[in-house]
């Protein structure tokens, strides 16, 4: 077995009885684990307008979104270890207090350049709810209770995309393109409040660093263990085949299927319906069936699921209606998988569980995105580039959980 780095839980401390750390509101973790991806996606549709504020072209705009992606991975990676050094509470607050800081930036900004350092500051703020959420419930439940809590807080993760268009363009219709960052604002205010005086350490451990390299020496330990790379890579490769979808979705719909983009919106929801009905079924068996499990029978759902698509797609037979129904198989499994992914990454080493959810987490963005700029890349005028990918990703998911969990 590897050796540990030097960032380990004090062993010198006399020992004390644990006393146990009280526990949040759910509705507390939802609400700051949905931080990140309610202002990633309230603001695209005030998008095209911002090219007419500051008179900018719309590829420069775009990078308000791109940077934003771009922060929230990069952040994971030191909100973990941070963590689990200084504890989940002064940390959560940090990050709340960088996000409101981001959008306040934001919502006075003269220029696109001050725009997209605002959007930065935001994803490198909201970035903490979507990783300390995941550590917190590790801190509270044992391993699978634990999955059946991050379960119900991923479900925050699918609405807040879902909502934020909506909000975003009503409020830039009546209001203008600031209303958006105050709703923003007025959001971050509310969840301040309520991780102030709901919010209490959980961390009952805290691990000693001797000095600054320590932070992030976890990692190295994590990433030689095979436990964390079969969760972690399932994880990865189960959003990636998610992400393929959207990477070339709407493009079937329209340009090869002849679909419309109200087509693709409407149908969509049955997607996003097949992913919050997996959590949700996830989050109410999982205690009683089994991480493991749930994880093996989601990514089982989600390969057949493909297979069926590839199949449907080399026939002939595809259809708006085809592709949607059998894709809404293919979500109903990551429903299943993701949030049990979730809950065996942060438990190879409980003491490391921030540091392990922050590195999970920056796997799955980062592998996902690729996943979805290759299908960008490889779309001609056939559903098969998007397909192929999607197949690729759900067979590579089921088969790095089976020999991550071998003994």
């Amino acid at each position: 077995m590897p050796d540990k780095p030097h960032a380990t839980a004090s062993e010198d401390a006399p020992p004390t009885a644990p006393t146990p750390a009280r526990r949040p509101l759910l509705i507390i973790l939802i609400l700051v684990a949905a931080m990140g991806p309610l202002a990633l996606q309230i603001l695209v549709p005030s998008m095209p307008g911002l090219v007419e504020v500051f008179a900018e072209p719309y590829h420069v705009v775009q990078l308000s979104l791109m940077l934003f992606l771009i922060g929230l991975a990069v952040a994971q990676l030191i909100y973990g270890p941070l963590s689990d050094r200084f504890g989940r509470r002064p940390v959560m607050l940090a990050g709340i207090a960088i996000y409101l800081l981001g959008t306040l930036v934001c919502m006075a900004a003269p220029t696109i350049e001050v725009l997209l350092a605002g959007r930065v500051l935001q994803a490198v703020g909201g970035c903490a709810g979507m990783v300390l959420s995941r550590a917190i419930v590790r801190d509270l439940y044992e391993r699978d209770r634990a999955a059946s809590m991050i379960a119900y807080i991923t479900v925050a993760m699918v609405v807040a995309p879902m909502i934020g268009p909506i909000i975003g363009s009503t409020l830039d219709l009546w209001f203008g393109w600031q209303a958006v960052f105050g709703f923003v604002l007025a959001y971050g205010v509310l969840v301040m409040a309520a991780c102030l005086f709901g919010l209490h350490e959980t961390l009952k451990q805290r691990v000693v660093m001797s000095h600054a390299a320590d932070l992030v020496g976890g990692f190295g330990y994590l990433l030689r263990s095979r436990a964390f790379l079969g969760y972690s890579l399932q994880v990865s490769f189960t959003s990636g085949t998610f992400f393929s979808f959207l990477g070339g979705a709407a493009y079937v719909v329209v340009d090869v299927l002849g679909g419309t983009a109200v087509d693709y919106g409407l149908w969509f929801l049955l997607i996003s319906g097949g992913y919050m009905s997996g959590n949700f079924i996830a989050g109410r068996i999982t205690p009683r069936v089994g991480s493991d499990h749930m994880i093996t029978l989601g990514t089982l759902i989600s390969m057949l699921g493909t297979i069926a698509l590839l199949i449907v797609t080399l026939a002939g037979g595809l259809t708006i209606a085809s592709l949607f129904l059998v894709c809404f198989s293919v979500s109903f499994g990551n429903g299943f998988a993701m949030p049990n992914g979730f809950a065996g990454a942060v438990s190879v080493d409980p003491n490391r569980a921030g540091a392990a959810s922050g590195l999970c987490g920056f796997m799955q963005m980062t592998i996902s995105a690729a996943m979805m700029r290759g299908v960008g890349v490889w779309l001609d005028q056939s559903a098969l580039p998007m397909v192929a990918m999607m197949l690729g990703g759900a067979v590579l998911a089921f088969l790095v959980h089976q020999w991550g969990t071998r003994r």
